[in-house]
């Protein structure tokens, strides 16, 4: 994945700051600090690790381990249409890796990575929770269930 550049602003930067003063005093977890950032940029790039580093006294291989452990965690810019395709058991059984391979295919893009207009994310999961209406998807918060290979171009175009 080509790294994208690093486009935060000032604002985002003082508010992380306050943020981070603000948990040094309360006595907040690095977990807790990486959860407020990735509200502020949308993600956590090496830069802003890098502060959260420096203002809590966190050693960057602590950050970079809680950032790739936890899924809730991006360390990459999303698009504006998040999409994850759920390929757990129940999903995969009824087709959701073909429905994956067709989302790739259109977009242009592999798991975990985001188109150049920033347009589209897309991501394969885990179990959604929603495994009666198996294949099952999410574009943002909206779910789609039993989902079929001609739905993605329809879920698409809805995007447009």
């Amino acid at each position: 994945m080509a790294k994208v550049p690093f486009s935060g602003t000032p604002e985002q930067e003082k508010e992380l700051l306050e943020t981070l003063a603000n948990l040094k005093r309360t006595g907040g977890t690095p977990m807790m600090a990486l959860q407020q950032a990735q509200a502020i940029y949308g993600y956590l790039p090496i830069e802003v690790q890098a502060i959260i580093s420096r203002e809590l006294d966190v050693p960057m291989e602590e950050l970079y381990g809680i950032t790739t452990f936890y899924s809730q965690f991006s360390l990459y810019p999303k698009g504006k249409y998040r999409i994850a395709v759920c390929i757990g058991t129940a999903c995969y059984v009824k087709g959701s890796g073909a429905i994956f391979e067709k989302f790739k295919e259109k977009l242009g893009i592999d798991d975990k990575e985001t188109t150049s207009d920033a347009k589209f994310s897309l991501e394969g999961t885990r179990c959604i929770g929603c495994c009666g209406l198996a294949p099952v998807l999410t574009v943002n918060d909206e779910v789609y269930g039993k989902v079929v290979l001609d739905d993605v171009d329809k879920i698409l175009a809805k995007c447009e």
